[in-house]
């Protein structure tokens, strides 16, 4: 006999129709932020994102966005609940690393949702963007700083709309503080105007399917992201897999930072723990990540396992239990400085991650990846305006080697999803020249299938300017696997103008250039999979 549906339950084709509709609401937010945002670094690279809540502060969806955006963004979401008591018309906004935040660039907006007649929020819709400066000792707030004070405003959950209206006090108190205001305030009122976007859809969603259907609806497919995660961890080999690997230097000290990582697959209970207990203790530079992040990381990788189409919900957490130590490189109290950990961190934390992963499942696993976004930021004042410029971008580098599949070159890997700025757009906005920009020869690792190779950029400076690195995998290079051989190391220089010679950089640094310096800097390429053939 053929086993009767059960009625309590959403159909399936329902279940499919809702999770594109919740799907394309995110997307469509981050399309409007993006035609309408002011900086290139939004505009142009796409460094933002965009997520739905259900009334309970559970992520039920996720724009194609930034990984490492996309898996921390609820526990700011919650931050924000906890603190403030919406009512309608109300946007929050908060960028506190340690209120489920990042880094404080990235600045988070939280709107609630309330359906006609309602007294409570049924949704919430968030974002988060990348901002190219939010004050702080170094133009473009991604220094190697020493404390959190150093790196820019740091917002709690605060109201910047209250009943429909902008809080020109909390808009003027961030605007005062950072050295691009005109660019700061287009870029939050694109954040602002993003969220409304998602509240008219997610309204128009609920009247089309009537709130009983819908709550159904979304625990249901919290219920489904849940059973594919444990579909996978039942396949794993049972035991505990380990890794390790270190950060370069923390851009004060030159001792490196250990990230180690313990998995512990459970397929009879289709649970995974992951213990960071083992990783070194909070750094003086700014390479600290705080659990948010490390969470992030986790949930990419969790992500990772399932197929591209599986919904990016909160119920993929569910089998996870994730154990760091308070006050550890991937668990940061304050005032630890926490600008890197959010971009490069991140990247090692997915590095060790996999590199532990391998060893249940060898043949799924990709070599390591340039593992750094290679973080360059520019300021001074532009000759053509008279008026400060920050300028920030991450550089792509090379793919590791997959199974079956050379690596991809010049791309960019893991927890960031952004774009290049292209040439035209970086000229046009800022006062440099474009000397060089292509490909990395023989940067990617050697194996059965070659890693992908880095990128080459040479910028040269039209005005005097504070440049400011923040890269890794300088000195610990990207590793191969299964005999693959590690990737070529990043490294970046710079020659002022008058001398032949060639300075060398350290990977964390920032100095004060003159006009027509030229800053060249390479990428790091992915590392080999397979032994080379002879």
């Amino acid at each position: 006999m053929t086993a009767k549906p059960d009625p309590a339950k959403p159909d399936p084709i329902d279940l499919a129709v809702f999770q594109s509709a919740v799907h394309s609401i995110a997307e469509e937010m981050g399309a409007a932020l993006r035609r309408t945002a002011l900086s290139p670094n939004i505009k142009e690279r796409r460094d933002y994102s965009c997520a739905i809540f259900d009334s309970a502060a559970r992520v039920i969806a996720m724009g194609d966005h930034m990984p490492v955006h996309l898996g921390s963004i609820p526990m700011s979401v919650q931050a924000a609940v906890d603190a403030i008591a919406f009512a309608p018309g109300d946007v929050v906004i908060l960028n506190d690393p340690y209120a489920g935040g990042t880094h404080l660039p990235d600045i988070t907006m939280v709107l609630p949702v309330f359906l006609p007649g309602a007294d409570r929020p049924a949704f919430y819709v968030a974002n988060r963007a990348h901002h190219a400066d939010v004050g702080g000792a170094f133009p473009g707030s991604m220094g190697p700083a020493r404390e959190i004070f150093q790196e820019g405003i740091r917002i709690p959950p605060v109201r910047i709309v209250r009943g429909g209206e902008i809080n020109r006090d909390i808009l003027n108190l961030i605007l005062l503080n950072v050295r691009t205001p005109r660019e700061r305030e287009g870029d939050l009122e694109s954040q602002i105007g993003a969220c409304r976007v998602g509240e008219q859809r997610l309204i128009e969603l609920a009247a089309r399917y009537g709130e009983p259907k819908m709550h159904a609806l979304i625990d249901e497919l919290l219920d489904y992201s849940e059973r594919l995660v444990r579909a996978e961890l039942r396949k794993m080999p049972a035991g505990t897999f380990t890794a390790q690997d270190c950060m370069d230097d923390d851009g004060v000290t030159e001792v490196p930072r250990k990230i180690a990582v313990e998995l512990h697959f459970d397929p009879e209970e289709a649970s995974l723990r992951i213990d960071f207990t083992g990783s070194s203790p909070q750094a003086a530079g700014s390479i600290n990540a705080v659990r948010a992040i490390t969470l992030s990381a986790c949930f990419y990788v969790l992500r990772c396992l399932l197929a591209e189409d599986a919904p990016a919900t909160a119920g993929i957490l569910r089998p996870l239990t994730l154990h760091t130590n308070p006050g550890t490189i991937v668990d940061a109290l304050p005032p630890a400085p926490v600008a890197g950990g959010n971009v490069e961190t991140s990247q090692r934390i997915v590095d060790v991650l996999l590199r532990a992963l391998a060893q249940a499942v060898p043949d799924r696993v990709p070599a390591a990846s340039a593992g750094t976004m290679s973080n360059l930021t520019i300021g001074g004042i532009d000759p053509r305006t008279h008026a400060p410029f920050t300028y920030y971008e991450t550089t792509a580098g090379g793919m590791g080697a997959r199974p079956g599949f050379d690596g991809i070159s010049g791309v960019q890997t893991h927890m960031t999803n952004s774009l290049n700025t292209p040439v035209e757009a970086l000229e046009y906005a800022y006062p440099f020249r474009v000397r060089r920009y292509g490909y990395r020869p023989n940067s990617g690792g050697a194996g059965r299938f070659r890693g992908g190779g880095g990128l080459i950029r040479e910028i040269e400076l039209l005005t005097d300017a504070q440049v400011t690195l923040l890269a890794e995998r300088g000195k610990f290079r990207p590793y191969g696997l299964q005999g693959g051989e590690e990737g070529a190391p990043g490294r970046a220089s710079i020659s002022v103008p008058g001398s032949a010679v060639e300075t060398e950089l350290p990977g964390k640094c920032t100095r004060m250039l003159s006009k027509g310096s030229l800053l060249h800097l390479e990428t790091p390429g992915g590392g080999g999979w397979g032994k080379p053939l002879p």
